[in-house]
């Protein structure tokens, strides 16, 4: 059986499996011969250039795992008898401890002082806290949930948002009644094209005069036109880590708009992440030859 990984790291916890033929393509270079005979493939974090073709000659693929929770790049172009499976859980522990470093960040203005600091500038002044703040979690998954464990002990009450509703968990029709209660706003929808867009204008009038928008989702659920235009207004702040377009180009307004904390996309690029994604593949192949239910399927709209 022939399976592409991304890394050497994957080789090694697959190496002993019967019959496993492991090939590395990190999505670099030239794409290795034999995509026909592909049965498995684990693509690398960046989608590769020209997947729709590369899938397409990948007849014999049985089970395509992804490296991140996101799918959407895959699922237009999956080859017919394949499954699709994200990485559910494996980026959970470094995007929901960036979510909260973040918020911390830009509520204490530590990109000011920072920049203060180089200057050799003394700028004494209160600034927010995230102490008896409201937060409000819109995508409300596994992710959420990590996010919501580091943020017990911080004093806050967390308003937590799904795609419907659910026990304690409220509908994505309450947001209207939601927004205007919130200090803190952290997105963690996954991509989709109900969610393309979502955060409008519309929607970042209806967040509280200093409210706090936390982007750890991807770039394009955001209008980035209209979050620029908010942002110049001071009204809100932001944070983000992923942004439309990706990555962002030099000189492009967001980088010098007012009150936003910018990171590139590196909130589950973490050690802790590669750890978990090996366990992962090692755990998905077992199951894959023993004909055993595979975790994290992807079937409907997630």
């Amino acid at each position: 059986m022939k399976i592409w990984v991304p890394s050497e790291a994957a080789v090694d916890v697959l190496s002993d499996l019967p019959d496993v033929e492991c090939v590395v393509y990190d999505g670099t270079g030239p794409v290795p011969d034999g995509a026909e005979e592909v049965e498995v493939w684990v693509p690398p974090l960046l989608t590769v250039a020209g997947l729709p073709e590369l899938l397409g000659r990948m007849s014999r693929l049985r089970l395509l795992q992804t490296v991140t929770a996101g799918v959407d790049a895959y699922r237009p172009h999956l080859p017919e008898g394949a499954v699709l499976c994200n990485a559910r859980g494996v980026h959970d522990a470094g995007t929901a401890e960036w979510a909260v470093g973040a918020m911390i960040a830009v509520m204490r203005e530590f990109p000011g002082f920072a920049a203060a600091q180089r200057e050799g500038e003394w700028t004494y002044h209160h600034t927010g806290v995230l102490a008896d703040s409201t937060v409000l979690i819109i995508g409300y998954g596994s992710i959420g949930e990590a996010l919501e464990r580091r943020l017990d002990g911080f004093e806050v009450d967390v308003v937590r948002v799904a795609r419907t509703a659910r026990g304690d968990v409220h509908g994505q029709d309450e947001l209207p009644e939601l927004l205007p209660r919130a200090d803190v706003v952290v997105l963690l929808v996954p991509s989709t094209p109900a969610t393309t867009g979502l955060v409008d204008a519309d929607f970042l009038s209806a967040m509280k005069d200093g409210a706090v928008l936390v982007n750890a989702a991807r770039g394009a659920v955001v209008d980035t036109d209209a979050l620029v235009a908010e942002l110049r207004k001071g009204r809100i702040l932001a944070a983000l880590d992923v942004t439309d377009p990706e990555p962002l180009p030099a000189g492009h307004p967001l980088w010098t708009a007012p009150g936003v904390f910018i990171t590139p996309h590196v909130a589950g690029s973490t050690p802790a992440s590669g750890r978990r994604l090996l366990r992962l593949l090692r755990s998905q192949l077992l199951r894959y030859l023993a004909g055993e239910p595979l975790k994290n399927v992807i079937t409907g709209s997630y």
